[in-house]
């Protein structure tokens, strides 16, 4: 039996009051699906620094990574997903998408408003419960 490969990721939940932020992939195979800000860790770093420059790669912008929320196990057809994900704030108010295709300001009302990749979705109730 062939081993899955295994993608190490790490996501923001970015908060900003009671809503938080969300991207839309521009690209690949899960195009138009909405997901939480990040990507994969390179060698040798921590899931925070790996975070800290993602977001300075994706949106172009400061965050203070608040606290750990939760590790999520995903297997999708061509690999297994573990995604870190962390709650976090931004340090300065510009966000500018330099990868994705659109991006929301999400609450309570319109978390469920767009199409979510299946592992970024099963983080929505604990991201709720921090809201």
């Amino acid at each position: 039996m062939q081993s899955v490969k295994t993608i190490e990721v790490v996501a923001a939940i970015i908060r900003k009051g009671d809503v938080f932020f969300a991207t839309q992939r521009g690209y690949g195979e899960w195009k138009d699906w909405w997901e939480l800000p990040g990507g994969k860790m390179e060698p040798g770093e921590t899931p925070e620094e790996a975070l800290a420059r993602e977001i300075r790669e994706e949106l172009d912008t400061e965050i203070s990574i608040d606290k750990f929320l939760y590790t999520v196990e995903w297997d999708y057809p061509k690999f297994h997903l573990t995604m870190h994900c962390y709650m976090c704030s931004l340090v300065t108010d510009s966000i500018h998408l330099l990868e994705h295709e659109a991006a929301k300001w999400l609450g309570k009302d319109t978390i469920h408003s767009v199409k979510w990749l299946p592992a970024d979705e099963i983080l929505l109730p604990m991201i709720l419960k921090e809201l």
